[in-house]
């Protein structure tokens, strides 16, 4: 699908038609539209919000979206949803491997891993870190998400994301972020597909602030891309699962709820390719904070400590003096989940870390460069060096990360992750 199209920025006004005078023209609600569309409003936060952060868009579909059966529970599986309650949270370092490949036809729905969740979703704080494995396509069934926005970080496969907006095609380098209530179906590009998922409870991603950095750098605006209207008008046998307050609901619908043939406004669905990102880095001395790093941020009601953060550490060059380069030992406030999308991370060299797994350092728990990175880094000779074939993220959290069930006791976590630093010796004079 080489020829999907797509409109740049980030939080634009955007307006797309997929049939020319689809959209009407001075008013958002005619009383008799083109087509005989039917007008809906997507409000994504209170009417009432500051101008600046109220995001809503207008949709122009075939049918409205309250045309369905009626909902009725199903199996949450292994999906979970804050506050979460499975187990004790422990301050011990964690870490996971891959989880493998369902062996029956698994969609993107049924695939879903909880791996762990903070804050509430009911109060509409906090997230879900989730992982997706799937095998197979969604065909004649579509997801609505209305507990939180999700963050698509793909690791094995591409997906492309038919939303009531139009189509984003995702690969293993790109994010996408479909928010709060939007209705998609997930196509697998490839015979499987797997990756993470921040649910974000809370405030809405946007950009981070710059600060003394200035008006460019890290994520820039118009490198983020949001679809072009593109609907299907067709009737079956289908179902729409829906997502509430940690519940997962199933409804009948006799035709595609993906039947938006022309919209506006700036509450939309986008994706972003994180070979655009623009590292900022030392160029003297010191490895930086890696809040420097900070693709996308969710606000918390505690100005610059986030709800999230969403950090990635892409290839780049080091070139500090006198530094031990690879990120510090460190002690945080924040809570850390980890993933690697492909390559290696450099605080890991000892092993462990591998594409499709995890880690979680939760609030104070003290982590770092394992021992094998702490001996090759300390006694480098520090010439400038390009770090190449790694993408790493982080989600980070303000609120304390608590593990699933599921987490704790699959056949996936690293029960020896504690091993990688115990080596680590005195190394002060006698």
């Amino acid at each position: 699908m080489s020829d999907i199209k797509y409109q740049s920025g980030f939080g634009n006004h955007f307006a797309s038609e997929a049939r020319a005078g689809a959209l009407p023209i001075g008013r958002n609600s005619p009383q008799q539209p083109a087509f005989g569309l039917y007008p809906e409003k997507l409000s994504g936060n209170a009417f009432t919000a500051p101008q600046a952060s109220n995001a809503r868009s207008w949709l122009y579909r075939i049918r409205p979206s309250v045309v369905h059966g009626e909902y009725a529970a199903i199996d949450n599986g292994l999906l979970r949803t804050a506050p979460l309650a499975e187990v004790v949270t422990t301050p011990n370092p964690l870490r996971w491997g891959p989880l493998p490949m369902p062996g029956a036809a698994t969609d993107f729905v049924d695939g879903l891993v909880s791996i762990a969740t903070n804050g509430n979703a009911a109060q509409q704080c906090g997230i879900g870190i989730h992982i997706y494995r799937a095998n197979a396509s969604m065909r004649d069934r579509f997801f609505c998400n209305t507990d939180g926005e999700l963050l698509l970080v793909p690791e094995q496969g591409g997906l492309t994301l038919h939303t009531e907006f139009g189509i984003l095609q995702i690969d293993p380098d790109h994010v996408a972020v479909i928010p709060r209530g939007v209705c998609f179906a997930v196509k697998l590009n490839d015979k499987t597909a797997r990756g993470y998922i921040c649910e974000n409870y809370g405030e809405r991603f946007a950009l981070p602030e710059r600060g003394p950095i200035g008006t460019d750098g890290l994520a820039n605006a118009r490198d983020f891309e949001a679809p072009v209207a593109a609907f299907e008008d067709r009737t079956g046998s289908l179902q729409i699962v829906t997502k509430l307050g940690g519940q997962l609901f199933a409804a009948e619908i006799e035709h595609s709820p993906l039947d938006v043939v022309a919209w506006h406004g700036n509450l939309t669905p986008y994706r972003y390719d994180l070979r655009r990102f623009n590292t900022m880095g030392s160029i003297s001395y010191d490895h930086p904070d890696p809040s420097i790093f900070t693709v996308l941020t969710s606000a918390s009601a505690t100005p610059g400590t986030a709800n999230v953060d969403f950090v990635v550490f892409p290839p780049r060059w080091l070139v500090a003096e006198d530094t031990f380069r690879p990120p510090w030992f460190h002690r945080n406030v924040m809570s850390e989940y980890m993933g690697l999308i492909h390559g290696a991370y450099d605080a890991k060299a000892g092993g462990g870390f591998v594409p499709g797994g995890a880690s979680l350092h939760n609030c104070m728990t003290a982590h770092g460069p394992d021992a094998a990175t702490v001996e090759g880094a300390t006694n480098a000779k520090l010439a400038p060096q390009k770090l190449d074939d790694t993408l790493a993220f982080m989600f980070e959290s303000r609120y304390l990360i608590e593990p699933t069930q599921f987490a704790m006791q699959c056949e996936a976590r690293d029960l020896d992750y504690q091993a990688c630093w115990q080596t680590l010796k005195s190394r002060y004079p006698s």
